[in-house]
């Protein structure tokens, strides 16, 4: 299977590209607009792949299955459809859309080419412990699960960051963007396939020179399955050896889950750190070894025309709810 990327304006194509090769892929080729800045890594770590004049030469290439999308985030709405409507299935980074029309325009070209519009929600399809969690979760090692606390801390890198990172209407606010995984892993692991917002707020606490800038965010959520709490921030400290402490448990009527994806602070520098708390044992486990079935599965539905890596109306369904979230604690204000 061969693949082509348009636009690498964030560091989520690194590993878009790496594990669709990882999984067979052929990467064919790539075009970005001007020069932003992951250009020099991402030329540094795909030195063989040519970068293409015009993106329409990768959209009319007949050769090519699936385009990557990792342009600025208002953008990817446009770019999935252009890939959509020229026979291509496509993996965008999240945030897979910034506003409801973007979202309905989406829908309504699936619909029409019954194309894959697929998400890659990074911190759940590229963290193995994630996998190994599911695993537990569908074992029955907890239970049914009652709720699921996801926490996404990230440092601001503020000396990296482009202008569009500080603009609300080109990122989409903090829900729509890194709220997006957290409630992709709500969804997912209390079996839920729609879900009310009980509470979205937003809010610049420390960069008040930056006022389109929103540095916290939190959400609650329920369904007929389950509840959930999300915080959101951008206020990892620098002695962090990592982005942020990524966070997930996931509460059971028999156990609980607790994920550390990124660091497990205070103790080790390792990813991965699975805490299983069960009638039979509390572990500690590294789970770095269960892998990440998503880009297989993704791979296997572009050939076979299925949805085993993630169910289309899911990635529909977490971009519905992120944006409805992040309008919701708008009109609250910060």
């Amino acid at each position: 299977m061969k693949f082509g990327a348009i636009g690498i304006d964030h560091r989520h194509i690194f590993g878009m590209a790496a594990n669709m090769i990882a999984a067979g892929g052929t990467f064919a080729g790539w075009w970005t607009d001007g020069a932003p800045e992951p250009l020099a890594g991402f030329q540094k770590r795909f030195p063989d792949v040519p970068r293409v004049a015009e993106a329409d030469a990768l959209l009319a290439d007949p050769t090519l299955d699936l385009i990557l999308i990792s342009c600025i985030p208002r953008d990817r709405a446009g770019w999935a459809i252009k890939a959509m409507q020229a026979g291509k299935d496509v993996m965008v980074d999240k945030p897979g859309c910034t506003t409801l029309d973007q979202l309905a325009a989406i829908k309504a070209v699936q619909a029409e080419t019954g194309r894959i519009w697929s998400v890659d929600f990074s911190e759940r399809f590229e963290v193995p412990c994630v996998t190994r969690a599911a695993e537990l979760v569908r074992a029955g090692a907890i239970g049914k699960v009652v709720q699921t606390v996801g926490l996404g801390p990230h440092r601001l890198n503020r000396a990296t960051r482009p202008g569009w990172f500080f603009e609300r209407e080109a990122y989409g606010g903090i829900i729509t963007d890194i709220g997006s995984h957290q409630i992709d892993q709500f969804l997912y692991f209390t079996g839920s396939t729609d879900a009310t917002v009980m509470h979205a707020s937003i809010d610049n606490v420390g960069n008040p020179n930056d006022p389109d800038l929103q540095d916290f965010g939190e959400v609650v959520l329920q369904s007929p399955q389950g509840r959930g709490y999300i915080r959101l921030d951008w206020f990892t400290p620098d002695a962090l050896p990592t982005w942020g402490d990524g966070r997930l448990t996931i509460l059971g009527t028999e156990g609980y889950i607790e994920l550390r994806k990124y660091v497990d602070a205070g103790a080790s520098d390792a990813t991965d750190t699975l805490i299983l708390v069960n009638g039979e044992r509390h572990a500690k486990i590294d789970a770095s070894d269960a892998g990440m079935p998503y880009f297989h599965r993704l791979m296997a539905d572009i050939r076979d025309r299925t949805e085993t890596a993630m169910p289309q109306a899911h990635a529909f369904k977490v971009m519905e709810l992120a944006i409805t979230a992040q309008l919701h604690a708008e009109r609250l204000g910060a």
